[in-house]
């Protein structure tokens, strides 16, 4: 039964509590979501993930509708079956973020501007003869190469030019998209596309993973998220994350269907044997895998002891789940609670600076057979609390640099699998 809803046949379900969990004054909007669940067909355990299918904002399809001029109320085929347009673009395929396909493909449907010529050039001799002005140069294909007198006139209002600049350099291709959506992009380029090769470029529109923060056996018949918002404003308008601004605007409690899934995780898990120690690292949103594991632990009993490192912009404004936390500081379900508040004094402090600060006693930790865990951003984060693992190993446990990153990385990791990550 645990596999009747899947991505392909989700489950649909309701948002019972929205609450933001930020204090005043803070400039986060960091929400706890509580889904109701199935009787049956939908179980999970602590470490897992929860899918959630959203919809494209409604203003955002009309407005797309508007510059394309397209009808949104005639039948058409999209990625998962025939539908309105309207209802295609609200369902079915990404338009929040215009993607490579379709960049690409106005480079055969855009022509130069009158009176210019595409040419590439790699290498370019000129000869000017006279008496007393012969002169020779190369181009090197910048733009402030041009020889004084002969830079031509601005390529930037060729449409043309732009696309094919974009084309043929990945990074500014990367840095164009990432802040426009396809509005965006017709509003500066127009649109050549029939509705069909349209939808034929779009992605089709994806779940979002979110890690669970709840245990099922303290919380039966619901499932919990800790999400962060994501809201901006580019090129004049308001915008944000698909699922998130989705959850949080356009869902009305214990009313607007919401489609979820589970997706199981196989190595993010707690230790079989609940004697054993834990060492959790989450910083931010990171803490949502944490306080399922510790709800877990709770309610299982065992000797082992929990130690959680946690971190974000101020302990006034960030501390999420205040009281819950200090009650199991209390009852002892939490051995040791070790904060990093960046912006609570001059000097930012992070996770991996407190981890340095204690790396005696994590030491002592891993070496007798404590499990670590990672959640969190991995650009970043995960890389320094790594980094920070291993030179942990050569303070404290006396190991070379080489020795120090082969037991991080091959014997913890990978051989006793003690060192598990859930990293975004």
């Amino acid at each position: 039964m645990a596999g009747q809803y899947s991505a392909k046949e989700p489950y649909l379900s309701n948002i019972t509590e929205n609450t933001l969990l930020n204090g005043p004054g803070t400039s986060k909007e960091t929400r706890h979501f509580v889904f109701n669940l199935p009787k049956s067909g939908m179980e999970y355990k602590v470490g897992d993930a929860l899918g959630v299918i959203a919809e494209n904002p409604p203003h955002t399809v009309e407005q797309l509708l508007q510059v394309t001029g397209w009808d949104g109320n005639d039948l058409i085929t999209g990625p998962s079956g025939e539908a309105s347009l309207r209802d295609v673009l609200l369902t079915q395929v990404e338009i929040h973020r215009v993607n490579k396909k379709f960049i690409q493909s106005l480079a055969d449907k855009i022509t130069p501007l009158a009176g210019m010529v595409k040419a590439r050039i790699s290498k370019r001799v000129r000869i000017v003869v006279g008496e007393s002005n012969e002169a020779e140069w190369q181009w090197n294909g910048d733009s402030g190469n041009w020889p004084e007198g002969y830079a031509p006139g601005s390529l930037s209002e060729d449409p043309s030019s732009i696309i094919t600049n974009l084309v043929d350099d990945a990074e500014a291709m990367e840095n164009y998209i990432w802040s426009r959506d396809y509005i965006d992009v017709i509003g500066e380029f127009g649109l050549n596309h029939e509705p069909e090769e349209f939808l034929s470029l779009c992605d089709k529109l994806k779940p979002r993973l979110y890690s669970i923060a709840s245990s099922m056996d303290v919380h039966p018949g619901e499932v919990q998220l800790t999400v962060g918002i994501v809201r901006y404003d580019y090129h004049g308008r308001s915008r944000g994350g698909l699922c998130t601004v989705h959850m949080t605007d356009a869902v009305e409690l214990n009313k607007t269907p919401i489609k979820v899934f589970m997706s199981p995780t196989k190595s993010f898990i707690l230790p079989g044997d609940a004697s054993k120690d834990i060492i959790m690292v989450g910083p931010g949103t990171g803490i949502a895998p944490f306080r399922a594991f510790l709800e877990q632990r709770e309610f299982d009993g065992g000797e082992g002891r929990n130690w959680f490192f946690f971190g974000d912009q101020s302990e006034k404004t960030e501390f999420y789940y205040k009281e819950q936390i200090e009650a199991w500081l209390d009852n002892g379900t939490l051995y040791k609670f070790t904060t990093a508040w960046s912006r609570d004094q001059a000097e930012k402090i992070y996770v991996q600076n407190r981890m340095a600060e204690n790396g005696e006693e994590l030491w002592q930790w891993l070496d007798n057979g404590a499990y670590f865990y990672i959640c969190g951003d991995k650009s970043r984060m995960a890389k320094d609390v790594h980094k920070t693992l291993i030179q942990i190993a050569q303070d404290h446990g006396g190991l070379s640099e080489i020795d120090a990153t082969e037991f991080i990385e091959k014997t913890l990791m990978r051989v006793e699998k003690r060192y598990l990550r859930d990293v975004y």
